[in-house]
């Protein structure tokens, strides 16, 4: 459509971007370092994943006005990779002398993991042949494993999930809870800190919401319980600007890095849009 010269429009039109996770993914296969930034690449980006056309800049001669920013984070089950090994360590039978090191793939150590839980001595087992394989019977030797030697295994090697996965919604704290606690926002605009806080102080505004307490959102689900800047941010035309949530400790950092996908963060710049008229 053609540009009606001089005349121009403001409307309420908030921008967004958002660091995707896919299934059976880790977080460090998106991004490995300590800083996630947003605004910064947008290209082969679906609409669902950002509306910006350009990295750091406004479309064509815009201008904006951040009134709010808000950090959303999706609460999805994670799914776990049938092609990545891990080796959890158990016990077999007195006498037998072959190892005792299951070597399998970190599906299989959560579906172990549940069939410990629920089995009331806590325990699960395997067959396993010399080099560690799970085999059928009888070729190979009986491996016990118990809820502590599975939970060790995924916590101290890297494929593994953060606790957080492994024991959802059970008293180990949430992802959501996780990102918002650890994390510090900084939004620039140009090369200037506009605002920086630790990133529970930008609640999501959105969300599902359950008060039987099997959902967790990131603040009340309402656009209006999100927060708004004092006074409102000017992005000028052409004027690079990018938000990024910074992970400050190093340990914290390394289990962050352990999330599985399917996981999408989004950072929203509410406001108001002023473009050309067509």
């Amino acid at each position: 459509m053609a540009i009606v010269q001089g005349i121009r429009e403001k409307v309420h039109l908030p921008i967004y971007d958002s660091l995707s996770v896919e299934p059976r993914k880790q977080l460090r296969d998106a991004e490995s370092s300590s800083t996630l930034k947003f605004f910064v690449d947008v290209q082969k980006k679906t609409k669902l994943e950002t509306n910006l056309q350009s990295a750091s800049l406004l479309p064509h001669y815009n201008t904006f006005e951040a009134r709010a920013m808000r950090v959303v984070i999706s609460d999805l089950p994670p799914e776990f990779p049938d092609d990545v090994d891990i080796k959890i360590t158990g016990k077999l039978d007195e006498g037998v002398t072959q190892t005792d090191v299951l070597t399998t793939n970190v599906l299989q150590a959560m579906d172990l993991l549940k069939e410990a839980k629920d089995a009331e001595s806590g325990t699960t087992s395997v067959l396993i042949d010399e080099a560690g394989d799970e085999v059928d019977e009888p070729l190979g030797k009986e491996l016990t494993l118990s809820v502590s030697d599975i939970e060790t295994a995924l916590e101290e090697q890297k494929i593994g999930p953060p606790k957080e996965q492994v024991s959802r919604n059970n008293g180990a704290g949430t992802i959501i809870g996780k990102l918002i606690y650890n994390t510090v926002t900084t939004l620039y605009v140009g090369e200037k800190i506009m605002i920086q806080m630790p990133t529970w102080f930008f609640p999501a505004g959105a969300g599902p919401y359950s008060e039987a307490g099997h959902n967790t959102t990131h603040g009340e689900p309402s656009p209006t319980a999100t927060f708004r800047f004092a006074e409102p941010i000017f992005i000028d035309k052409q004027q690079n600007f990018r938000v990024e949530i910074e992970v400050p400790n190093t340990d914290t950092l390394k289990e962050i890095q352990k999330i599985y996908g399917p996981m999408n963060l989004w950072v929203v710049l509410d406001g108001y849009m002023t473009r050309d008229v067509q």
